[in-house]
C-alpha cells in the first residue's frame, strides 16, 4: 500500500515538473524575438534520497529551479566589442558630416580632388581658387576690360565666402558634436540609474535563491549594452552581493573610476564642453572607446584639423597676393579679418583695382604676380605657412579627410565582422532556437502524458487493492 501511494505521490511530483519544463519552453518560444532575452532551461532532479529495501530510493523528480544559458565571457566580449564599434561609428559619422560640409567631392579609394579640378569640386574651395587666379590671368591679357575686372571682384568675393562658409559649417559641426555629447552624457547618466535600480531588485529576489532572477539579469545585460555604446566600461560581479555588480571605467592615468557600486550610482557623468568626468570626487575620464569618445576624438581631431589648415591655407592666400598687389599701396585681402579666414580689403573697389603700378593704364606686371601666385611653390623654412604650391596644400588637405574617410570604413568593416563572429556565437549559446524549443516541448508533453498515464495505472492498482479488502 505505502509502495502504491508512494508511486502515486511521485508520479504526481513528476506531472508538476513536466508542466514546468512545458512552462519554460513556452516562455522560450514567446521570446525567440526578444534580444534582451537569453533561453531558459529547466532544472529537474530529485531534492532527497531515503533508505529503502533495495537500495536508496528518490523522492520524486521535481522543478528544481529555473537557470540562464548564458555565458559571461561572451557577454563582456560583446560589450567591449559594442563600445569599439560605436566610436568608430561615430567618428565616421563626424567626418562624412565634415566632408558634406566642406564642399569637395572626396574619393575615398584615392586622393581627392586637385585644385581647379571642376569636374569633382565644381562647388567647393578648390574650384573658387582656380578661378579666382584664373580671373588674374584673364584680367592680365585685357587689363582695361571692365568686365574682366567685374568678373574677378565677383570671382574674389566667392573666394572669400567659401573659405568663411567653410569654416562656419565646420565650427557647426564641431557645436553639433559637443551637444551631442551632452546630451549623450545625461543618457549615461539615466543608464546607470537603471542599472543601479536593477541591482537592487536582483538582490531583492536572490536573497534565498541565488540565480534566480533571470528577466531582472536578461534587462541588465540589455543596459550594460546600451550603456556600451557611450563608453567602455567594466561590469565587475560583487561576490556576496546577491547578483550584483560594479561597473567601473578609468581615468586619463588608468586609474579606476567606480560609477555604479551596488544600488548607488557615484556622481555619474559631467560634461564641460571639453572633457567628460565622473565619479565621486569628479574625475576626468580617459575614455577608449564608445559614441562619446567618437564625437570628441573627431570634433577635436579631424575637424579641428580641417579648420586649422584652412586658416593656414586662407593667411597664405593672403599673404602672398597682397605681396604680389602691394606696389599699388593697398591690400587685396585684409591682413587680419575681425571675423572669418578671409576678407577683402575695404579699400577695395571696381575703382581701385590695378593691374600696374605704372601710370600705363595697359600694363599688367601687377595682374601677372597675382596670378603667379597659384603656381609658386612656397616653403616654410623661408617663413611661408606652407610647403610647395597653394593647390597642393589643399589637396593635401581634403586628401587626409579622405584618407581619414578610408581608414574608418576599413576599420569598421573588420569591426563589424568580428562583432558578428562574437554576437553569433553568444546567440548560439543563448539564443532561443525554435526548433530546439519545439523539441523540447514535445518532450516534455509526452513525459507529462506518461506521467498522467501512470497516475492513472496507480489509481486502478489502488482502487483494486481497496475494494479486494473490502470484500
Amino acid at each position: 500500500m505505502a509502495g502504491l501511494i508512494g508511486g502515486l505521490l511521485n508520479a504526481a511530483k513528476s506531472l508538476s515538473a513536466q508542466e514546468v519544463g512545458v512552462q519554460v519552453a513556452g516562455k522560450n518560444l514567446a521570446n525567440v524575438n526578444n534580444p534582451e532575452y537569453a533561453r531558459q532551461r529547466v532544472i529537474l532532479g530529485d531534492r532527497v534520497m531515503a533508505d529503502g529495501k533495495l537500495g536508496p530510493v528518490g523522492s520524486g523528480v521535481e522543478a528544481l529551479g529555473i537557470k540562464h544559458i548564458r555565458d559571461q565571457f561572451l557577454d563582456a566580449t560583446v560589450t567591449r566589442e559594442t563600445a569599439i564599434t560605436s566610436s568608430l561609428d561615430a567618428q565616421q559619422t563626424a567626418l562624412d558630416r565634415a566632408e558634406a560640409n566642406l564642399g569637395e567631392q572626396i574619393d575615398r579609394s584615392g586622393d581627392s580632388a586637385f585644385v581647379g579640378d571642376t569636374g569633382k569640386s565644381a562647388n567647393g574651395i578648390a574650384s573658387a581658387m582656380g578661378e579666382f587666379f584664373t580671373a588674374f590671368d584673364h584680367l592680365s591679357a585685357s587689363p582695361t576690360d571692365s568686365g574682366a575686372k567685374q568678373v574677378l571682384l565677383n570671382k574674389a568675393e566667392s573666394l572669400v565666402d567659401m573659405f568663411n562658409f567653410a569654416d562656419q559649417r565646420l565650427e557647426g559641426v564641431q557645436n553639433d558634436l559637443t551637444s551631442e555629447v551632452a546630451t549623450a552624457a545625461g543618457s549615461v547618466n539615466s543608464v546607470l540609474k537603471q542599472i543601479a535600480d536593477l541591482n537592487g531588485a536582483i538582490a531583492q529576489f536572490e536573497v534565498g535563491n541565488p540565480g534566480s532572477a533571470l528577466e531582472l539579469r536578461d534587462q541588465r545585460q540589455a543596459r550594460l549594452e546600451e550603456l556600451a555604446s557611450y563608453m567602455d566600461f567594466e561590469a565587475r560581479v560583487i561576490p556576496g552581493s546577491a547578483g550584483q555588480i560594479q561597473v567601473v571605467t578609468r581615468d586619463t592615468t588608468g586609474t579606476d573610476v567606480m560609477l555604479v557600486n551596488k544600488t548607488a550610482v557615484l556622481g555619474g557623468l559631467s560634461f564641460d564642453g571639453v572633457q567628460i568626468s565622473g565619479g565621486a570626487p569628479s574625475t576626468v575620464l580617459g575614455l577608449q572607446g564608445g559614441s562619446l569618445k567618437g564625437h570628441l576624438t573627431a570634433r577635436d581631431g579631424a575637424v579641428q584639423q580641417l579648420r586649422d589648415d584652412l586658416k593656414v591655407a586662407a593667411d597664405q592666400i593672403t599673404a602672398a597676393v597682397n605681396a604680389a598687389y602691394s606696389p599699388t599701396g593697398a591690400n587685396f585681402f585684409l591682413a587680419a579679418p575681425a571675423t572669418g579666414l578671409l576678407a577683402l580689403d575695404p579699400t577695395l573697389s571696381f575703382s581701385t583695382l590695378r593691374t600696374t603700378a605704372t601710370a600705363d593704364a595697359g600694363a599688367n606686371e601687377i595682374a601677372l604676380a597675382v596670378s603667379d601666385v597659384a603656381r609658386k611653390k612656397f616653403s616654410t623654412g623661408s617663413g611661408d605657412f606652407i610647403d610647395g604650391t597653394i593647390s597642393a596644400f589643399y589637396n593635401q588637405m581634403v586628401s587626409g579627410l579622405g584618407q581619414s574617410l578610408a581608414g574608418l570604413d576599413a576599420k569598421i568593416g573588420d569591426q563589424e565582422i568580428v562583432q558578428k563572429m562574437l554576437t553569433n556565437q553568444r546567440d548560439a549559446v543563448s539564443g532561443v532556437s525554435m526548433d530546439e524549443e519545439m523539441a523540447d516541448l514535445m518532450r516534455f508533453q509526452r513525459s507529462y502524458q506518461a506521467s498522467a498515464r501512470v497516475v492513472r495505472v496507480m489509481d486502478e492498482l489502488l482502487d483494486g487493492l481497496v475494494n479486494e479488502l473490502i470484500r
